[in-house]
């Protein structure tokens, strides 16, 4: 049986999850939960299948632009990149670069990264120390 798309049932699922452009974070969580939620359905409509495919879209568009790995890959966006993937917080990078007002400086962009922090981040990214530490 082949399952025929409703242009009325889509305009529906429209109005209630009003899919638009991602421009913050609270935004693509909003999408992420539609999207989690969607995955969890069994045997999706072709509307809600459609709606599952332009918020994939969106949220790759935002996270494309909002993390911009290839204009952006300096090491104060991946700095903080990697410490919002990681729940990390300012506090938690005290003993690896140095007192909370370093770490305040090189977080908030006021201060570049020393390549000994650059190293000590390294260690402390690529190893379990911060789920230990926590």
């Amino acid at each position: 049986m082949t399952l025929t798309f409703n242009s009325d049932k889509y305009k529906e699922l429209l109005a209630k999850y009003q899919p638009r452009l991602i421009r913050n974070e609270e935004e693509n969580e909003k999408a992420l939960a539609i999207v989690e939620e969607l995955m969890h359905r069994h045997d999706l409509t072709p509307e809600e299948d459609e709606l599952f495919d332009l918020l994939i879209t969106l949220i790759e568009k935002f996270e494309q632009e909002y993390y911009a790995p290839g204009q952006s890959s300096t090491p104060h966006y991946m700095l903080l990149f990697l410490m919002e993937q990681k729940d990390i917080k300012q506090s938690d990078l005290v003993g690896v670069i140095g007192s909370l007002e370093i770490v305040s400086e090189v977080v908030n962009g006021k201060r570049e990264i020393s390549k000994a922090e650059a190293k000590a981040l390294e260690y402390f990214f690529k190893s379990d120390y911060y789920s230990i530490s926590s």
